[in-house]
């Protein structure tokens, strides 16, 4: 069975600095290149390199860029036959600074014709799959997608980052809601993690987690707080790490892995992904994160 990954795809603009600007001014980039980007894009791309079938349903506009985008999904093997296509919008992109410590700075653009509407959604038929996968980044449908998950008893994976929109309703609705930091700050209005886990439970039925970079993933589990430490690694590139995180997740639920195995699994993922430039080129195939993984724990 597959995995259907639903939220926003973005062409990211990258270029390489020595430091990130703190001021205004004129910089000079080191190196430029053009990958796509966005939370569940990746994600699908990470489910695909980790040997899993996976649809990108997704919006995009009727320009050069949708093109490019796609291209290169199906290039990394993920299907973008239910993609839904608006003629008449332009599709998102970014620019993304990243500075030599792997630290990234991104400014997205998201076209307001580009059509939040779900009506294309409804052709879908979700009871197909064996998990979904949503970010925030298009409210509507992943509101939808969750439900039809609940419909039909899939199990859903949340990648609850920040959105301008809220986000409650998608946080109830899912079985597995992973934050970032700031989503969960955002959602609860404190920046400690683990009060704002605690917080955050009370919004959901569903397991909650949240990511805190190379410290690892904190989570509650039979109200207790679990944690797993990050995976220390040569960081060269922390873009995407986020993304990937939730598609390996996405692989783990899907594969009724048990939480910490999961959460390893998940975390290795995202940390040898680090150890590349690039959001998408970095993603270890399935063998080369089960050898890493038995390698660490033979240790």
């Amino acid at each position: 069975m597959s995995i259907a990954c639903l939220g926003i795809t973005v062409l990211d603009r990258v270029q390489r600095v020595s430091e990130l600007p703190t001021t205004g001014g004129k910089f000079v980039a080191n190196d430029y290149f053009e990958i796509g980007g966005g939370p569940v894009a990746t994600a699908s791309v990470a489910v695909a390199k980790l040997g899993k079938k996976v649809d990108f349903i997704g919006r995009v506009g009727g320009d050069s860029v949708a093109s490019t985008m796609l291209t290169e999904l199906s290039d990394y093997g993920v299907n973008v036959d239910k993609v839904v296509h608006i003629k008449q919008a332009t599709s998102a992109f970014s620019a993304v600074l990243v500075d030599d410590h792997g630290e990234r700075m991104i400014i997205n653009y998201q076209d307001k014709t580009l059509s939040r509407d779900i009506e294309a959604l409804k052709s879908i038929d979700f009871s197909v799959y064996s998990t979904i996968l949503c970010d925030v980044r298009w409210p509507e449908g992943a509101k939808y997608a969750l439900q039809q998950a609940k419909k039909y008893s899939i199990p859903s994976v949340l990648d609850a980052d920040l959105s301008p929109d809220s986000i409650d309703e998608l946080v109830q609705l899912a079985d597995h809601v992973a934050f970032s930091e700031p989503g969960l700050a955002k959602l609860t209005q404190t920046d400690d993690p683990i009060a704002g886990l605690k917080i955050a439970q009370q919004k959901t039925k569903g397991m909650v987690y949240v990511t805190v970079g190379a410290s690892g993933c904190y989570w509650l589990e039979n109200n207790e707080v679990n944690h797993q430490q990050g995976k220390v690694v040569e960081v060269i590139d922390t873009t995407g790490a986020g993304d990937v995180f939730h598609g390996a997740f996405a692989v783990a639920v899907s594969e009724g892995m048990e939480t910490r195995q999961a959460v390893i699994f998940s975390n290795t993922v995202a940390a040898l992904k680090c150890t590349k430039l690039g959001g998408r080129a970095g993603i270890p195939s399935r063998h080369t994160v089960e050898e890493d993984i038995n390698s660490s724990s033979a240790k």
